[in-house]
């Protein structure tokens, strides 16, 4: 017994799946081309950069000495060993100033003012200073009980004023102030309040001033607030 094929409904015969259409027409997709150099510099950059993390993470375990500033030091004054302290930090490559450099350190002066937890670095020393350059001269003052501060000390900003003593009998000399704004280069004090002071001044009053101190007729007066 034959089986017929039945028609659709306008009259013609229904087409086999998979004998034609679109289907029947496609192309065969040739296989995908594997690019093997392009794999293993895959490989190879992960591996890389797996490698880089490594030596950063083994570099950050690496200490170094490095030298601390602790207390403000203004551009042009002298850095004391008093202002660095020694601190441990990772070697990242920055040229901080060793440790064990900061005898040198103690002979050079600020390029720029230092603020207090700056780790120093070679730029930011100098050895020579327009504080005491061309123009400028230390005076020595050796100064009595109530002519200087009691709390005077290194980098401090004075005024310089002479005092005629009692014992000038003209009367003629008047208080007036020989510099406006000296800094301190070395103090010290002594039992009785006085002590030994370095000031940094113009060249031009640093004779008068010399000699007013020999005669005892020279007081500082400090100024809060100024660098």
């Amino acid at each position: 017994m034959r089986i017929s094929e039945k028609t659709s409904q306008d009259g013609r015969a229904p087409t086999r799946p998979g004998l034609s259409g679109p289907a029947a027409r496609r192309l065969p997709v040739p296989p995908r081309e594997r690019k093997p150099a392009l794999a293993a510099l895959a490989v190879l950059l992960i591996l890389g950069g797996a490698l880089a993390t490594t030596l950063l993470v083994m570099r950050s375990g690496d200490r170094v000495s490095a030298v601390q500033i602790t207390q403000q030091v203004g551009a042009g004054q002298l850095i004391p060993q008093s202002a660095m302290q020694e601190v441990q930090i990772a070697d990242t490559g920055v040229d901080y100033v060793p440790w064990r450099f900061k005898d040198q350190v103690a002979t050079t002066y600020a390029a720029v003012t230092l603020l207090p937890g700056t780790l120093l670095t070679q730029r930011m020393t100098a050895t020579t200073t327009d504080q005491v350059g061309p123009g400028k001269a230390k005076v020595g003052l050796s100064l009595k009980a109530g002519q200087m501060p009691t709390d005077l000390k290194w980098s401090d900003i004075v005024q310089v004023i002479y005092v005629p003593s009692a014992g000038r009998g003209s009367g003629s000399a008047q208080q007036k102030v020989l510099a406006t704004a000296a800094r301190v280069e070395s103090a010290s004090s002594g039992r009785s309040g006085g002590g030994l002071v370095t000031i940094v001044v113009d060249t031009s009053i640093a004779p008068t001033i010399a000699q007013y101190a020999s005669s005892g007729e020279i007081a500082l007066v400090t100024l809060p607030g100024v660098k």
